[in-house]
């Protein structure tokens, strides 16, 4: 790769490493800290160990896609990991997630999320190389994905914080 490419491959990286930030504190705070609300199911501690027993549709289609973005991110930032290991990293933040939600009693332990959490990774991963192999050509891929995340990082943020603050028609409450 010649001098010019190196930089601008670094700079679409320092662009990459701030949005997957902010996917991160957006990811820590939806299912940690739950948007900032109390619920009463948070009293108790629950582990399940029998994936897919009491399944809601819902939560398991949302798990799934909350992990997409990861399993891209993985793919853009961690290309030289192979596949093991980044789907060990996808286990790894699941299963933290769901620890500290134990631990700090905010959720239930499910091996069920766990399953689904990797699956939305493993998804992430196939969509990135779908982008590499359309555009052949990793920097202009990176950019690509740099403007989706963008676009979606700022929707998120604006319906978390609409959300947050009562202002759209839906409530968590």
């Amino acid at each position: 790769m010649n001098p010019n490419n190196m930089k601008e491959k670094n700079k679409t990286n320092k662009v990459t490493n701030v949005l997957f930030i902010i996917y991160l504190i957006a990811l820590f705070w939806i299912l940690l800290f739950k948007l900032g609300v109390r619920f009463s199911y948070m009293e108790n501690r629950n582990v399940n160990l029998i994936p897919f027993g009491n399944i809601d549709v819902s939560e398991t289609i949302l798990n799934v896609v909350i992990f997409v973005p990861l399993g891209i991110y993985a793919g853009v930032l961690f290309e030289r990991w192979g596949f093991v290991k980044k789907l060990f990293f996808f286990f790894l933040i699941s299963l933290m997630l769901e620890g500290l939600q134990f631990i700090f009693r905010i959720g239930a332990f499910d091996i069920t999320d766990i399953i689904t959490n990797i699956s939305g990774g493993i998804i992430g991963l196939l969509i990135f190389e779908a982008i590499e192999k359309l555009f052949n050509n990793s920097v202009k891929s990176q950019k690509f994905i740099n403007i989706i995340a963008a676009i979606g990082t700022v929707l998120m943020i604006s319906l978390l914080l609409l959300l947050k603050l009562n202002m759209l028609p839906v409530r968590y409450q």
